[in-house]
């Protein structure tokens, strides 16, 4: 009796410890941590731009983020279909602005795409070397903005330099610089004059040993690779599912390119490597914007060694505008003047979509036609508004800092996230 007594006392007591911690651990645990918000932007200057990310955090590691864009959204789409197409290209000029002349040229391929223009093969490479100079103007500002970000101030002074180069070749070309508003619809719209040539070739000669100086100082820096190793990294699954394309996808380790995928403007002709990542961390886009340089110098140099005879633009007088001389002498040619400043050039009914590798990403063109004077409808398919919505994901139970550096190495420009 005894015994029964003290073993039912046992279990009442054991059953009541039971209790009485199962109680403590549910008061822990219902009892919410006290996170802080931190609002990084929209005019925070890490940020690079003007866009704003509201961070939950649990002392320096961030629990969540929301991300809100539109701070500087210029309605372009609807800008574009009031506008004839030739006053389109200024348009956008203002989306990827770091390399504007890639979003003038790949708007052109849409509109001769539409209208079945055959651009001379001169004109083309003439494109290649501009869009690859802007390339290597884009990945320049990635790259040493990755390093300043992660402390390194020095290489972004040093690069920058080299970056002005190229916009000296542009503003020779087209009497512009950042946004340039270069070629016409049919090819470009002059010969590059010698003082042009002598630039990209003191270009081409100059930016290898500078590149190579940046590699030194960089990229096996100990404390930069500590910095962006497995810093925002991202799956190729997860990158393919956001819909990433460009370095931000290559680094991820997709092989996917649209200047080889689908050529354009002969990109058939050159021979180039395709740069490609593991593990889709900032590192490794760093590294791919890196290897891609070199293959743009190397693409430049190709395009200079077989550059082919003949004219630079189309026979295309409805968009062409005729020389000064002629417009003040030649009824003919003041007519074609009057046509194309005033948008009244035919256009054929139709939908077409073209797309270019811009700096970031597939940049393509949704274009469709009623005939008129304008678009019906034109879509721009920004690569930094479609990546950008992975950001949040990212940067998810990370650092604060590599928040920071992850928005850098995705190269988020503000113009063509709010277009």
């Amino acid at each position: 009796m005894l015994l029964v007594m003290t073993r039912r006392t046992n279990i009442l007591v054991d059953k009541a410890l039971d209790t009485h911690m199962s109680d403590q651990i549910n008061r822990v645990t219902d009892v919410e941590k006290d996170y802080s918000i931190l609002n990084l932007g929209p005019t925070h200057p890490a940020t690079h731009g003007i866009f704003q990310n509201v961070l939950t955090m649990d002392g320096e590691i961030i629990v969540n983020a929301e991300s809100t864009v539109g701070y500087i959204h210029r309605a372009f789409e609807k800008l574009a279909e009031r506008r004839p197409y030739n006053q389109i290209t200024p348009i956008t000029d203002r989306l990827n602005y770091c390399s504007s002349p890639i979003n003038n040229m790949g708007w052109h391929m849409t509109v001769e795409k539409l209208i079945n223009c055959e651009v001379p093969k001169r004109a083309q490479y003439m494109r290649v070397i501009i869009m690859e100079l802007s390339r290597i103007a884009d990945h320049i500002v990635c790259d040493t903005v990755i390093a300043v970000d992660s402390g390194a101030l020095t290489g972004f002074l040093y690069m920058f330099q080299h970056r002005e180069t190229i916009y000296e070749i542009f503003e020779e070309i087209c009497g512009a610089r950042l946004t340039t508003n270069i070629g016409r619809i049919g090819g470009m719209n002059a010969e590059f004059t010698e003082t042009a040539w002598k630039k990209i070739n003191t270009f081409l000669e100059e930016f290898p040993k500078a590149l190579e100086e940046f590699d030194k100082l960089v990229t096996r820096n100990r404390i930069f690779v500590d910095r962006t190793i497995n810093c925002g990294p991202i799956t190729a699954e997860k990158a393919l599912a956001y819909g990433f394309t460009g370095p931000n996808l290559r680094a991820a380790g997709v092989d996917y390119d649209v200047r080889v995928m689908n050529p354009y403007s002969s990109y058939e002709d050159f021979k180039f490597e395709i740069p490609v990542g593991l593990r889709g961390d900032t590192y490794d886009r760093y590294m791919v914007r890196m290897a891609e340089m070199w293959e743009s110098l190397s693409i430049i140099k190709q395009a200079i060694a077989n550059m082919p005879d003949g004219p630079v633009h189309a026979d295309l007088p409805e968009f062409f505008l005729p020389a000064k001389e002629e417009v003040y002498s030649n009824m003919e040619a003041l007519i074609y003047h009057f046509k194309i400043v005033m948008g009244e050039t035919d256009i054929p009914i139709g939908e077409v979509y073209h797309a270019v590798e811009g700096g970031n990403g597939e940049l393509g063109f949704y274009l469709v036609s009623d005939g008129g004077r304008t678009p019906y409808r034109l879509h721009f398919r920004r690569p930094c508004f479609i990546y950008y919505q992975a950001y949040t994901d990212m940067i998810k139970n990370g650092m604060l800092s590599d928040a920071i550096l992850t928005m850098s190495s995705m190269n988020v420009i503000a113009g063509e996230l709010d277009a």
